[in-house]
């Protein structure tokens, strides 16, 4: 303790004898001037980005049952593969109060569009799709349509969307071929997430990372159609997310899941499982 009273005495002796007059005590005084100033513009840039940060990790995801999510991105409504009316465990939603800028289809199967031409034409969303599932839309009466395929990328006043390949076959509710099951990335200001629609694991996954730093990822874990909690756990780690949405289960008989077992699998493998109730909105 005597060592450190006396370097700060004599600490105190030199800036005594430096800065004793004003003309010497001006450098200084510059020089503190430019510390406080640099040390002031590092500190706004660092909270910047520590508010830029707070705000993507709280993302407002609408949950409405099966595979149909919203999610809320910088001030719009992103809807995906809305299959509500059918749904019995989804009869408390009011479909016509869903809102939607944008809605995407994941494929062609019933459980993924039924729905889509009602809450389109009640929103005037615009709604996108493989080039089959476009020209479809087209046919019912849904002009506001957009066609994306896998491979493809678009901007819009959200931020980005590019479509990827899911391993799932794709057919329209009368047989006729519905193209290629399709995922979508998205980026926006809010944050990054991808959703897989309905597919088995695939090492093509482990390619997203390396073009969008996800903040989470929605996968279907029902198994029998596609993906159970074990090949999602493992898809996660490929496309390098920790937070997940669980979808496609429940629904029909052969995709009944026993929840608790899902949580605890995916927390021993340190990720974290959403599985809202249905028609209630969380942050992710």
């Amino acid at each position: 303790m005597s060592i450190l009273w006396s370097f700060l005495g004599l600490l105190n002796g030199f800036f005594y004898k430096c800065f004793a007059t004003p003309e010497h005590l001006i450098p200084f005084l510059m020089i503190l001037a430019f510390i406080m100033f640099f040390s002031i513009g590092i500190f706004i840039e660092n909270y910047s980005s520590l508010l830029t940060d707070l705000k993507r990790f709280t993302m407002k995801v609408t949950y409405y049952g099966h595979s149909c999510f919203s999610v809320y991105a910088n001030g719009k409504h992103i809807l995906f593969d809305p299959f509500i009316t059918p749904n019995e465990l989804a009869k408390e939603v009011d479909v016509d109060a869903i809102k939607a800028d944008y809605i995407f289809i994941s494929h062609a199967h019933y459980d993924h569009i039924l729905d889509v031409e009602r809450i389109a034409k009640n929103t005037g969303a615009k709604v996108l799709g493989n080039f089959e599932i476009y020209n479809w839309l087209l046919k019912n009466g849904i002009e506001n349509a957009h066609p994306i395929n896998p491979g493809g990328k678009f901007d819009f006043d959200f931020g980005t969307v590019k479509c990827v390949v899911a391993q799932h076959p794709s057919s329209f509710i009368d047989g006729s071929y519905g193209g290629i099951a399709c995922g979508f990335v998205l980026t926006t200001s809010d944050g990054n997430f991808y959703y897989s629609g309905d597919t088995a694991l695939t090492l093509d996954m482990q390619l997203i990372p390396k073009f969008t730093k996800l903040d989470f990822a929605v996968f279907p874990i029902g198994d029998g159609l596609t993906m159970g909690i074990e090949e999602a756990i493992e898809a996660s780690k490929l496309v390098g997310v920790n937070k997940i949405l669980g979808v496609h289960y429940d629904t029909f008989g052969f995709i009944v899941m026993d929840h608790q077992k899902a949580l605890d699998a995916f927390k021993d493998a340190s990720l974290q499982l959403f599985l809202p109730k249905i028609n209630s909105t969380i942050n992710i």
